[in-house]
């Protein structure tokens, strides 16, 4: 049975890398190359494939049917990185348009920690189904102060890492050739997404056996403080 599950949902996977391939990283890279090859300007290259990018949230867009709000941030990025690498012909300032998602995003995670409920664990709430029984069962240990610690936790350091993540880009644009540039800011968000989600893993790990220790030692106590007094 599992094994079929996992044959069902293989090609599912397989499409989605396919399409980080080609609309996020090797499709904007080789189009780059390619126009550069036939004597376009380092900007028009540069706004050019940018195309692929903004194509693939669309699509992304269209085939889940709802607005996708990271989606709409990255495409307010390279609109942004567009209109001033064209307006100030400087291919560094479209090479900036991945930093203003990141940033935004950054900032938009540690701002949710003022609010009733922190970013990622809306994300999560929305990943699960906030109508689904897991969804409810989920939504439920809000009620927890150690669960809702975590999440403020995840959304700190998601937040930290993001902002980190644009002020490197704003330094290796600033120090690269345009190429390498191009070719490491397309890469670096891949990078860094896979190590925050190892660290959520890792993390998840640990607040779970934490959990559990705890709840040990307070019924170990409670059975303590049950106990009737030993007779002198």
């Amino acid at each position: 049975m599992s094994t079929d599950r996992e044959t069902k949902g293989n090609p599912s996977r397989f499409l989605a890398v396919a399409k980080i391939v080609m609309f996020d990283i090797a499709g904007p890279l080789a189009l780059y190359w390619w126009l550069r090859g036939q004597g376009r300007s380092t900007v028009t290259s540069l706004v050019l494939s940018g195309i692929l990018p903004a194509v693939g949230v669309v699509l992304g867009i269209v085939s889940k049917r709802r607005i996708d709000v990271v989606g709409v941030v990255v495409l307010l990025g390279i609109a942004v990185g567009t209109a001033l690498g064209l307006a100030s012909g400087s291919a560094r300032l479209v090479l900036l348009e991945g930093s203003v998602p990141t940033a935004i995003f950054g900032l938009v995670c540690l701002g949710s920690l003022r609010t009733a409920r922190p970013l990622m664990y809306r994300f999560a709430v929305e990943f699960i189904g906030q109508d689904t029984p897991r969804g409810k069962e989920f939504a439920d240990l809000w009620r927890y102060e150690g669960f809702r610690h975590a999440f403020k936790v995840v959304t700190t350091v998601w937040g930290i890492a993001y902002l980190l993540e644009a002020a490197a880009r704003v330094v290796i644009v600033e120090s690269a050739s345009t190429g390498n540039a191009l070719a490491i800011s397309k890469i670096m968000p891949f990078v860094v997404t896979g190590f925050l989600a190892a660290w959520n893993v890792a993390y998840a790990r640990q607040s779970r056996r934490t959990g559990e220790r705890l709840g040990a030692e307070a019924e170990a106590a409670a059975r303590e403080a049950a106990l009737p007094p030993i007779a002198p």
